[in-house]
């Protein structure tokens, strides 16, 4: 008989974690992590969920992929003007979620955003490829569109008008960072009793290590 959703299940056992093993810094812990799962070669290991709200509460999320973090906290790139970044411009809270299925582990980052200098958001814009800095003019992200016909028009269009020129970056796109209130290493282990090891930033900069429940 084929199974239901409510019959997909899988037991954790490749490692555990504890409070003993873990960085004093979550930063620190978040680098070993993220270079464990660089060496297994994990497809996308910089895929995040990012969470956002309305001022009235009203909930979104979706993957973007994380393409700097040091102590000041983590960052991603989007047009300011879609749909996540009129949230974060309103309600400037985000909750970040990396999920590395195969090595059975979460990580779950809560903070405020803001934006990035421009002067790294020019230089992030100037690295990326060609048609990935024209595309950030072609999409107007978020709004309705007639057909693909008239994206890849503009695209085209774009092509023709900086062929052999600089790109420059478009105002209404640029770097958002998500400071971090907390961080959450989850590892998964035997009869869904997880490890949970929290991080909370105190009002003097340093950071609690508490253990949760499952």
């Amino acid at each position: 008989m084929d199974k239901t959703v409510a019959d997909l299940r899988k037991d954790y056992t490749l490692q555990g974690l504890n409070e003993t093993d873990v960085a004093p810094n979550p930063f620190i812990q978040f680098q070993k992590w993220f270079d464990e799962a660089l060496t297994a070669q994990l497809l996308e290991p910089n895929a995040m969920t990012v969470a956002t709200a309305t001022t009235d509460g009203k909930p979104s999320a979706r993957m973007v992929l994380l393409k700097d973090f040091d102590e000041r906290g983590f960052v991603f790139f989007t047009n300011y003007n879609s749909h996540k970044g009129q949230e974060l411009a309103e309600n400037p809270q985000a909750a970040l979620v990396f999920w590395w299925a195969e090595l059975e582990r979460q990580v779950r980052i809560c903070g405020h955003v803001e934006k990035v200098s421009e002067n790294d958001s020019d230089r992030y814009f100037q690295s990326r490829p060609f048609n990935s800095r024209l595309g950030a003019w072609a999409s107007n992200q978020s709004e309705v569109i007639e057909s693909r016909i008239i994206l890849e028009q503009r695209l085209q269009e774009l092509k023709a008008k900086y062929e052999n020129q600089d790109v420059p970056r478009p105002p209404h796109w640029g770097g958002l960072r998500v400071i971090p209130t907390e961080i959450e290493f989850w590892q998964g282990r035997s009869s869904r009793l997880h490890d949970r090891i929290l991080y909370s930033r105190l009002d003097d900069g340093d950071w609690k290590i508490q253990r949760l429940s499952p």
